[in-house]
């Protein structure tokens, strides 16, 4: 649950596109009516999140879902941020043509659900349910998915991209809490179809010119992990992860080994990097020398 925690600050700082901030398009009335919503909104998803009784937690998600869908039906709903809406996700593309919510609901310390909707920048109210189904999804790495059909994950960064047919495609970068021992971050691929959004594309290069539709990094729940774009480096940047076995009787886990690997942007392709950081010092770095220059010792004498 920390590491959830972690992941909705971290989404939450991010800023919205202005075109999101702007609610000069809402009706006056409609404006009141959204305020009002989102605040009872905003106790619902937290009672989500944190009540402490399973059935509370299902009851409070069943009767958010069709009052946010209320909320969205408002004309010009989109451009209507939900700011105090905090325990739920709420990523926008760089050129704001739509927003994808997501949140979690903890069952279980083995079962968590996950839910969500995709908005797009209409005037009237174009929604997509995302319906999580990501306990059948045998091989995620391979599988095309459709919104009924999604692996759901709260999602912490969305990137676009041109693939190499010169079409739009989103990554998204996502937390899925998995089980008591095992935790998964994952970055699936988004883009939409004539019949609407499609997630997963082969866009990730392996070794051997082998591809996958999508990421998913299994690892210990004792440790966290990084998975994330790096806009210095301009590489999708995660931690190396060796298989050990876990120290609670849990079996075979992945830990990091403090190496990283990557997928950098290439003709639109996201190819694999075995190793980022590969240089090594013959000694361990310091800001100055600490004594090497001094002409007294410690105690101020020559």
């Amino acid at each position: 649950m920390k590491e959830l925690v972690l992941i909705f600050a971290l989404a939450l700082t991010a800023v919205a596109p202005l075109s999101a901030q702007n609610t000069s398009k809402i009706a006056e009335a409609d404006l009141a009516f959204l305020q009002e919503m989102e605040d009872t909104l905003s106790l619902l998803a937290y009672a989500v999140v944190n009540d402490s009784l399973a059935e509370h937690r299902f009851g409070t998600c069943r009767e958010m879902i069709p009052r946010l869908v209320k909320a969205l039906k408002v004309e010009n709903s989109f451009q209507y941020p939900f700011e105090s809406l905090k325990s739920v996700s709420i990523q926008y593309p760089r050129d704001s043509s739509f927003r994808i919510f997501t949140w979690q609901l903890y069952v279980d310390e083995n079962d968590y659900r996950y839910y969500g909707a995709i908005q797009m920048n209409t005037p009237e109210l174009k929604l997509y349910p995302l319906i999580d189904r990501s306990f059948k999804v045998e091989d995620p790495e391979s599988a095309v998915l459709a919104p009924d059909n999604w692996y759901g994950a709260v999602y912490y960064n969305l990137l676009g991209f041109d693939t190499p047919d010169g079409a739009k495609a989103y990554l998204l970068f996502g937390f899925d809490g998995d089980s008591f021992f095992r935790k998964r971050k994952l970055i699936d691929v988004l883009r939409f179809g004539p019949d609407g959004p499609v997630f997963g594309a082969p866009v990730f290069v392996q070794e051997g010119n082998q591809r996958k539709q999508r990421v998913v990094l299994e690892y210990s729940a004792e440790v966290s992990t990084r998975c994330n774009y790096d806009e210095l480096l301009e590489m999708i940047v995660f931690d190396h992860l060796i298989e050990m076995d876990g120290p609670y009787g849990e079996g075979p886990t992945h830990y990091p080994d403090g190496s990283y690997e990557a997928y950098k942007l290439q003709g639109g392709l996201w190819v694999h990097i075995d190793k980022v950081f590969d240089q090594v010092s013959d000694e361990a770095p310091r800001p100055a020398p600490i004594l090497d220059n001094r002409t007294k010792n410690i105690f101020g004498k020559q």
